[in-house]
C-alpha cells in the first residue's frame, strides 16, 4: 500500500520522538544511561569506615556530620580490639531516600556476632548522605547507649589429689572493692585512697584503677577467704561510700599455703595476658603461675561471651549471650593429708627448706612441700643446690659397679689432700670410725675422705651413669616444673671431681630427685616421678638397670647409717625397716661458709627427702624433721 505524503511525515515525526525517548533515562532503572549518584556507592562507603573505625570518607548529613564519628567511637568502645566487618546487604531507595541493610559480624573469640542494621540515606544537591544514627551500629540501640562485651565465665576446673579429693576448687570469698555506681557524688579518688589505707594495698595505683574503670564497674581491692575477712575491714568498708564486699567463689586450695608455690594461682588477667592471648578478656580469671598456668587452657574451659546494651543511667539490655563450657579436672597424685603432714612439718623451719615425699611402687609424688622461708619460690621439685653427702648413695653405686662390695676397705682418714687442695670430714665425725673401715661404715658415718680416696677407681661416665640408673641427672618432661639435677663430668680439675664425689663442686640436685633416688634404692629399679595424671612419663633412653646384688648392698648400707651411722634418729620410728642418709654441702666463702641440711630415707612405700637450706647438719637439723613426718604418715 502507498503511504500519503502528509502520513510519512507524521510517522517520520514519531520515530525521531520514540528515539529521543529512548536515549533518556530514568530512577526507575529502564536501561538508560545517568550520571545521577547511587546511593549504594554511598552504603560502601559507610560500610567501609563502620569496619575501619574511620568515618572521614563518608557524607553526612549536615545534622549528623559533626558528631557522627565521636558517637561511633563511643559506641564501640568497650568492645576493645574485637575483630569487626561490616557489608552492605543491600540498597533500597524511594525516591530522594534510601535505606541501606548493613550486614555486621563481630569476631569476639568465644563467639561470632551477626546481625543486620540500617542507616538512612538522603539525596542532596551534592550526592547522597548519611543520616547518623546509634541504630546503624545495632538496630536496637538508641542515643546515650553505648555496647558492652564481657566474658561469660566457664565453671574452672577443679585441681584434684589422690582418691579424688578436692585441692583446688571453688570457696567462698570475700571481693572488697569500690562499686563506682554507688559512689552517687562521693569523690572516687578519694573514697579509693582510704579503702586502700584500710586493707593494706598501696594507694597510688589502686587510685589510678578506680579512676580508668567505667562508670558501672567494681573495681576489686583486694579478696580475703571468707572465714579470714578481718573484723576492721568488714567494720571500715561501711564508712567510706563505694566501698563494698562482694561475696563471691574462686578456685583456691584447703589452705592459703597448700602446695601453693607448685599450684600457683588464679587471679584477674592482666593487660600483658590480654595483649599476648587476645583469646582472654578484661574481667577473665587465668592462671597466672604454676599448674594453674601451665594447665590453663584445659582448667579454665571455653568462655562464653555476652554484649549489652549499656545506658548512661539504669539497667543495661543483653543482646547477644553464648554459654560457656566448663573446664576440664587436672588430677595430680597429692595426698591432702601427707601433703598437709608435710607443711606443718616445715612449719617451724626459718630457711627456706622442702619434704618431697614419693610412693617407689608407683612414682607418685604425695607430696611436694615449701616450707614459710622459700619466699612463694618451689624449691621442692624445682631447687638446685649442692646435695652433699645424700650423692654418696649415688657414688657407692658407682664404686659397686667398679669392682667394690659394702666389705671392701677403705681408708677413712681426717684429711686427705687431692691437687693441693686439703678435704676434711665434717666436724663431729666420730672419731672410732677413723682408720681403714668397711665401705658400709664409710657410708653409715659419711666418710668424705673415704669416698675421695677411691677416686681413681672411677673414670670417664662413671659417676654420671650411677646417676641415672637412680634417677638423677637426666633431664624429662613430666607435665610439671622438676629439676633433674646436675652429674656431668667435671672436666675442669683433680679437686672437682673429687668433691664430686661427696656431692659437693658441680653436683646439683633439687628434692625431688634426691627423693627419687632413695626410692629407686627402695624399689630395686629406677622410679620416675609422677604427678600429673594423663602425662606419660617413662624412664629416659639410656639408664642401666640395677641388678639384684647392688639393690641388696645399696639397701645394706644405707640401712647401716640407721642402725649404726648418722642416721640413728630413726631407728626406733614403727613400722618396716628405715634406710636413709644423710648429708651436708658447704656453700659461701670464708666467714659466710654455711651448709645446707640434708637427708633422704625410706620405709616400706615411702621414700622422703628433706632439705634445709642453711643448717648445723642433715642429722641434727633435717632429721627430726624426716622423723616427725614418717611418724605422722603412719598414724
Amino acid at each position: 500500500m502507498t503511504m500519503r505524503p502528509r502520513a510519512a511525515a507524521l510517522a517520520l515525526i514519531l520515530s525521531v520522538v520514540l528515539v529521543a525517548a529512548g536515549c533518556s533515562g530514568d530512577d526507575s532503572g529502564s536501561g538508560g544511561e545517568t550520571d545521577e549518584p547511587d546511593p549504594q556507592d554511598a552504603a560502601t562507603a559507610l560500610a567501609s569506615g563502620l569496619t575501619a573505625k574511620d568515618l572521614s570518607k563518608v557524607a553526612f548529613t549536615p545534622d549528623t556530620a559533626t558528631t557522627a564519628q565521636a558517637s561511633y567511637e563511643r559506641i564501640v568502645q568497650e568492645l576493645g580490639s574485637a575483630e569487626l566487618r561490616v557489608d552492605t546487604a543491600g540498597v533500597k531507595r524511594t525516591g530522594s531516600t534510601a535505606v541501606a541493610t548493613l550486614h555486621w559480624t563481630w569476631d569476639l573469640t568465644a563467639a561470632t556476632w551477626e546481625y543486620d542494621a540500617k542507616a538512612d540515606l538522603r539525596f542532596a544537591d551534592s550526592g547522597w548522605q548519611v543520616e547518623w544514627a546509634p541504630s546503624a551500629v545495632e538496630p536496637s540501640l538508641v542515643e546515650g547507649e553505648n555496647l558492652d562485651a564481657s566474658s561469660v565465665l566457664a565453671d574452672r576446673g577443679d585441681i584434684l589429689g589422690a582418691g579424688g579429693q578436692p585441692i583446688v576448687t571453688e570457696r567462698q570469698v570475700s571481693r572488697v572493692g569500690i562499686d563506682k555506681p554507688q559512689l552517687e557524688s562521693a569523690d572516687a579518688a578519694q573514697s579509693a585512697r582510704a579503702l586502700a589505707r584500710l586493707v593494706g594495698i598501696e594507694p597510688g595505683p589502686y587510685v589510678k584503677a578506680v579512676n580508668a574503670a567505667g562508670a558501672q564497674a567494681f573495681v576489686e581491692a583486694i579478696v580475703f577467704r571468707r572465714e579470714e575477712l578481718p573484723t576492721q575491714v568488714s567494720s571500715g568498708v561501711a564508712t567510706i561510700p563505694g566501698a563494698r564486699i562482694v561475696s563471691a567463689e574462686l578456685p583456691l586450695g584447703p589452705t592459703r599455703d597448700f602446695a601453693a608455690p607448685l599450684l600457683g594461682r588464679v587471679g584477674p588477667v592482666t593487660a600483658e595476658i590480654i595483649e599476648e592471648h587476645p583469646e582472654y578478656h578484661p574481667g577473665d580469671l587465668a592462671g597466672l603461675s604454676g599448674l594453674e598456668a601451665r594447665y590453663d587452657g584445659r582448667l579454665r574451659g571455653t568462655p562464653g561471651v555476652v554484649v549489652q546494651a549499656v545506658p548512661e543511667e539504669g539497667n543495661p539490655r543483653e543482646l547477644f549471650r553464648t554459654d560457656a563450657t566448663p573446664g576440664d579436672p587436672l588430677v595430680l597424685s597429692l595426698d591432702v593429708d601427707l601433703e598437709t603432714k608435710a607443711e606443718q612439718a616445715l612449719a617451724g623451719v626459718g630457711p627456706a627448706s622442702a619434704l618431697v615425699a614419693i610412693r617407689p611402687s608407683t612414682g607418685e609424688i604425695l607430696a611436694a612441700a615449701n616450707g614459710p622461708g622459700t619466699g612463694g619460690q618451689n624449691i621442692a621439685t624445682f631447687g638446685q643446690f649442692a646435695p652433699g653427702s645424700t650423692f654418696k648413695s649415688v657414688t657407692s653405686l658407682a664404686l659397686l659397679r667398679a669392682g667394690l662390695t659394702p666389705e671392701t676397705v677403705v681408708p677413712c682418714t681426717p684429711t686427705i689432700v687431692v691437687d693441693g687442695k686439703r678435704f676434711k670430714n665434717y666436724s663431729d665425725y666420730p672419731g672410732s670410725a677413723l682408720g681403714n673401715i668397711p665401705l658400709r661404715t664409710a657410708v653409715a658415718n659419711s666418710c668424705n675422705t673415704a669416698f675421695i680416696s677411691q677416686a681413681d677407681k672411677l673414670g670417664g661416665t662413671d659417676l654420671f651413669d650411677a646417676g641415672v640408673s637412680l634417677g638423677i641427672g637426666l633431664d624429662h618432661d613430666l607435665g610439671f616444673p622438676a629439676y633433674f639435677g646436675k652429674t656431668d663430668p667435671d672436666n675442669g680439675s683433680e679437686t672437682g671431681a673429687a668433691a664430686q664425689l661427696i656431692g659437693q663442686g658441680t653436683i646439683l640436685a633439687s628434692p625431688m630427685v634426691m627423693a627419687t633416688v632413695i626410692a629407686s634404692v627402695q624399689q630395686g629399679s629406677l622410679v620416675v616421678p609422677r604427678l600429673v595424671e594423663g602425662v606419660d612419663v617413662s624412664a629416659p633412653d639410656g639408664a642401666a638397670p640395677l641388678t639384684e646384688s647392688e639393690v641388696t648392698a645399696l639397701r645394706s648400707m644405707l640401712r647401716a647409717v640407721v642402725t649404726d651411722g648418722s642416721g640413728r634418729g630413726l631407728l626406733d620410728v614403727p613400722g618396716p625397716p628405715v634406710i636413709a642418709k644423710t648429708g651436708t654441702a658447704e656453700f659461701g666463702t670464708g666467714e659466710d661458709l654455711q651448709t645446707h641440711a640434708w637427708m633422704i630415707a625410706a620405709q616400706g612405700d615411702l621414700a622422703v627427702c628433706v632439705y634445709v637450706d642453711v643448717g648445723q647438719s642433715g642429722s641434727g637439723t633435717a632429721g627430726p624433721i624426716i622423723e616427725e613426718f614418717l611418724r605422722a604418715a603412719r598414724g
